[in-house]
Formats: C-alpha cells, structure tokens, sequence
C-alpha cells in the first residue's frame, strides 16, 4: 500500500543542534556526558560538606551563608549543563523514537537527574530549618533566590525522608518516568491504514491526527474511523502506564501528606486554590456559551445531533481552510510585528538558526512543544498540517521561544516556570495573530478566522475541563483499584458528556483520548494550567490594548520573574486580581463575543 506524501514535506524546516555537537559519537558531546557525571558527584559532595539537609532549627550564621552561596551557584551550574544534554538527546527522540542510542542516553542523563531530585529535598529542608527570609541576610545568591527558596521552604512540609525521597527519585527512572516514555513510544511509532476518497493509505498517527483539519467531511470521517480502529491496539499497554503513573503518584501523594493530587499541583504551579477555584466556576459558567456556538457550527456542518468528533477540528466551506508554510509564518510575523519589532524578528532568527521542526513524519512524536536549549535559542517542534490553526500553534510555540529569550539570564532555580505560567508568553502571542486577522478581516474570511480561534478556545476551555474531570476520577477510582482499557473509556466519554454536553453528538465521543495524549501521562494534572494560560494571556491582551507603551515597558520583566514569583503576584504587577472571579469571566467574556460575532456572520448560511 502507499504511503501518503506530502507535497510541502521538502519545504518544511527541521532543526539542527549539530553547531553544539557533531553526533553522539562527537568528543564534545562524550566529554559533555563525562563532565554532568563529575559535577553531580561534586555538588553531592558540596552538600554533604556542608550537612544541607534537615537540621534542628535556628538562626542562620556566617557559614550558612557560605554554605548556599556554594551550594545553590553549584546546584545552578550542575542542573543548567543538565538542560543542555537532555535538549540536545532529545531533539532526536522527539523526531525519531526508534532511535535506540538516543534512547538509552536519554536514559543515562536521567539516572544523573535522579541524583540532582533528592538534593532539592535536601535543599528545601535546609532552607526550611534555618528560614528562607533569615537565610538572605546572610548569603547573596539566597537574597537573589529568595522567591524560589520560600518556595522551597512551603514544599518542605511536602516531602518524605531524606532517605525516602532518594529512593523515589532513583525508582523514577524505571517507575513512572519509564511508563510516560512508553506511551510517547507506541503512539509516535504507530501507523494505521486509511481509507481515503484516493484510496487506502499507510499513515502514521501525527499525519492522521492532522486530517481533522481537512476541507472533506469524507477524509476527515476516515480519519476518525481509523484513529478509533488504531488506539484499541495499544490501549492496554497504555492502560498499565495510566495505572502505574497515576497509581504512584496516589502513593507518593499520600506519603507528601498532600490531601489531593489537585493540592500538589496547585503548588507545583505556585496557583492558590482560591484562584484556582474562581477561574473553575468562571469556565462552568462558561460552557453553555460554547455549547451553543458547536450547535451553530453542526448546522453549517450538516449535523443535526450536535457537532460530531470528526467535525470539531473542520474548517468552513465559506473560506479556503489550507494554507502554505510560508503563508504560515509571514502571517505570524506580521502579527508579530504588530507588538514589537524584536518579536518579529525571533521569527526570522528561528528559521535562520535553525530552530524548528515541522514536518509529521513516522517516529516523530505527535502535537507541538518548544524547549529551550543553549543560552537564548530554544528548540520548537510542529506537526504542520496547512491549517490556520497550524499557524496559531507556531505562534504559540514561538511565544514559548521568546519567554525563553527573557529567561535566559536567569538561574536554573530562577527559571523553574510553573506550567500555568509558562504559558502566558504563549497564549499572548496566539492572540495577536487572531486580533491581526480579525482587525483585517470581514464577511466569510472573518467567520473562518472565528472558527479557527474558537476552535482552539474551546480545546483549552471545554476539553481540558473534560480532561480535568477525567484525571480527577482516575485519581480517585485508582485509589483502590486498577482500571482496565473499558473503564478508562467509560470515563472519559463520561467526562466529554459532562463538559461538551449537547454541543457534540455523544454518539461520536472519543473514547481513546486518554491513549493519545501525553498530558494523562505524568504525576499530577498537566491540563488545567492551559486554561489558566489561555485567560490570563487574554487578560493580559486586553492591558495591553488599554495602554501599549505601559505594558511593552513592564511585560519582559514580568516574563523574567515567572518562575520567581507566585501566581497572584504576576497578576498584581499588571493590577489584576486573579483570585476574582470577575477577571477571569472578563477574560471568558473575549471568547462570548467571538462566539456571537461568529454565530451573527453563520446566520446567512443556515
């Protein structure tokens, strides 16, 4: 049977990291690995000097401030070369996961890495005995840390023995970790058999997975049909990756004295649960909203049970749905340079330099994400299909590349972004190609844009809280038990029908999700902070239109301190109150209007 081609494949940019090593093989990358190995055994050594564990509390005295200014300029160098090596391996087990070598490195530095967790530990309890604020009059780098040790010192009150953390951190690597890297290999290494309107063609999944947003209904049914054939043959290896990460976590979860996964991802993404809750009841309140813009679209569709699966993804027949990679970018750099004139040109330096990977191809992983990787460059992957919303994911993916550019100066401690905050460069620069088109566009080309965005919105909004609601109850069933392949799919399809609601024909859920995505594969909630993303980058757009000299002068910064400072405090640097409802009703009530000017301009052609 043929395999499908893709015209634009040859045009399409792949990275290179061969500029900071030849190959594996090279003697920079042998002497790299060596050198991690000795810094690790180092720092252990540093700490062990200086008895950085915990200890009877007490004020803190000259020689504690000499001991953290050893020991967090060491734990900075050591983890920043680790960053490297792992970016530079796993550029090539992103693109091709059979790749057995990059494998078992990637498995080597992760070994390294486990010796680098428990030093944490041992860091936040040291931090937690002597005191965070008392621990700064005494020692520079403390003061320049003081954000992430206060940090720290809350996590200390979350942590198992000395002992007990090290042999967590050390089982991770055939633990949880190993199952999460299981799951990323079935799903990029499968392909499956399509029956297109040309004929049967051999794909492999991240191709598949772009056909939902082709013009035909009938490719974009066959691509459904066979996505549902495929994920049932490696649901039940998944299902024990499921259980065996979620499983774990309850485990370690319960042995932290965390009263709920949710609690220890609320810290992890250094968000209160009074924010957190308040931007749940503004998305509940929400969901109507949406579900009433997927009826309008079923109609234009065709559908008359509410959008079907294979319909979420589909552009409008009122407007071409495809567009060129070099249409893509200019149109993101022209939005770009909407902003700023050094936003822009990371455009030009990313392509230049040789920083992105698009084309889907068989072994490469599926989605998109950017990671950084020397000094101010990062590394961005795509799975290009021709679609608008391709073009919003690069944005999105390049707003990742520019954050890294105001990050670049900080510590490895400084820059330990939390996810829900990670996210707001992203979703800001997602924005300004939307508000771009919009500015420009009327009648059909305005409805497609609208579609387009909408579409995006409510994955971030409606299907995350669908995934939220899944996790949950993963969470809570495994407590007890084991889930097998069909009580994961009764969940989940549980969870599509409490979230989308009559805006989709249930009949046509997707059952499989959890297979596919990635996100279910880790220790705690991995979605919920998009949505965070998504509405405060869409509070923050709106700042910014209210007065754009002010807000170009204090966003860098902003960015610069994400992973220094807490949620709320963010928000408090632009007057935001994020712990409101009101601000994140403000922010949904951006996507009400383009769901009513969306569902005005469908009007003539229902």
């Amino acid at each position: 049977m043929p395999t499908i081609k893709n015209p634009e494949s040859a045009s399409l940019p792949r990275w290179s990291v061969a500029d900071v090593h030849e190959s594996f093989s090279s003697r920079s990358f042998t002497d790299a690995m060596e050198r991690a190995g000795a810094t690790v055994s180092r720092m252990e050594q540093l700490f062990d000097q200086h008895n950085v564990r915990a200890i009877e509390p007490r004020a803190p005295r000259e020689a504690d401030g000499q001991a953290a200014d050893a020991v967090i300029k060491s734990f900075n160098t050591t983890v920043e070369e680790s960053e490297i090596l792992g970016a530079y391996i796993y550029a090539t087990v992103s693109t091709d996961s059979r790749h057995e070598q990059a494998q078992g490195l990637l498995s080597e530095l992760e070994t390294l890495d486990a010796r680098v967790s428990p030093l944490l530990a041992r860091l936040a309890d040291w931090v937690a005995s002597l005191g965070a604020d008392a621990l700064a009059t005494v020692s520079i780098e403390a003061r320049e840390h003081l954000g992430p040790l206060q940090r720290l010192q809350a996590r200390s009150e979350h942590q198992m023995s000395e002992a007990e953390e090290g042999l967590y951190s050390e089982l991770g690597t055939t633990g949880s970790s190993a199952w999460g890297r299981l799951q990323g290999d079935l799903t990029s290494q499968l392909s499956v058999d399509v029956q297109l309107p040309s004929g049967t063609t051999n794909m492999p999944m991240a191709a598949v997975r772009g056909l939902a947003t082709d013009t035909d209904l009938a490719t974009r049914k066959a691509a459904y049909d066979a996505e549902m054939q495929a994920w049932p043959t490696i649901a039940v290896a998944c299902a024990a990756a499921m259980n065996s990460i979620k499983g774990e976590a309850n485990t370690v979860n319960r042995r932290r004295n965390w009263n709920s996964p949710l609690d220890a991802s609320l810290y992890g993404n250094s968000v209160s649960r009074a924010t957190f809750d308040a931007m749940q009841s503004a998305v509940h309140a929400s969901l109507p909203d949406f579900r009433k813009w997927m009826r309008v679209k079923a109609q234009l569709a065709g559908d008359t049970n509410g959008l079907s699966w294979w319909n979420l993804f589909a552009p409008l027949s009122v407007s071409p749905g495809a567009i060129s990679w070099d249409e893509g970018i200019s149109l993101v750099k022209g939005a770009f340079a909407s902003y700023s004139d050094q936003l822009s040109h990371l455009v030009d330096r990313s392509l230049s330099e040789q920083w992105i990977d698009a084309e889907p191809r068989s072994g490469k992983v599926g989605g998109a994400f950017c990671m950084s990787f020397v000094k101010d460059r990062s590394l961005v992957l795509l799975n290009w299909s021709g679609s608008v919303d391709s073009a919003q994911t690069t944005a999105h993916e390049l707003g990742h590349a520019y954050h890294n550019t105001q990050l670049a100066e900080r510590t490895a401690l400084q820059k330990r972004v939390p996810m829900a905050l990670a996210e707001t460069a992203s979703i800001f620069c997602e924005t300004l190609v939307v508000e771009e088109g919009l500015r420009k566009l009327q009648g059909d080309d305005r409805l497609a844009l609208l579609n387009v965005d909408l579409i995006g919105a409510s994955q971030v909004v409606v299907d995350i809280h669908s995934r939220f609601l899944f996790e949950t109850e993963v969470f809570a069933r495994r407590q007890h038990r084991t889930l097998g392949v069909s009580e994961l799919n009764e969940i989940m399809l549980s969870a599509q029908h409490d979230a989308y609601g009559d805006g989709i024909d249930q009949s046509t859920a997707h059952p499989h999700m959890w297979v596919l995505k990635p996100h279910y594969y880790g220790s705690h909630f991995y979605n919920w902070p998009y949505t965070y993303g998504l509405l405060f980058g869409l509070g923050l757009y709106a700042r910014f239109q209210h007065d754009p000299e002010h807000f170009r002068s204090g966003y860098d910064d902003v960015l610069s301190r994400a992973g220094m400072d807490t949620a709320e405090q963010l928000g408090a640097a632009f007057g935001l109150d994020v712990t409101d409802e009101a601000f994140w009703t403000a922010s949904l009530d951006v996507l009400r209007a383009r769901m009513t000017d969306f569902n005005t301009l469908a009007q003539k052609h229902l």
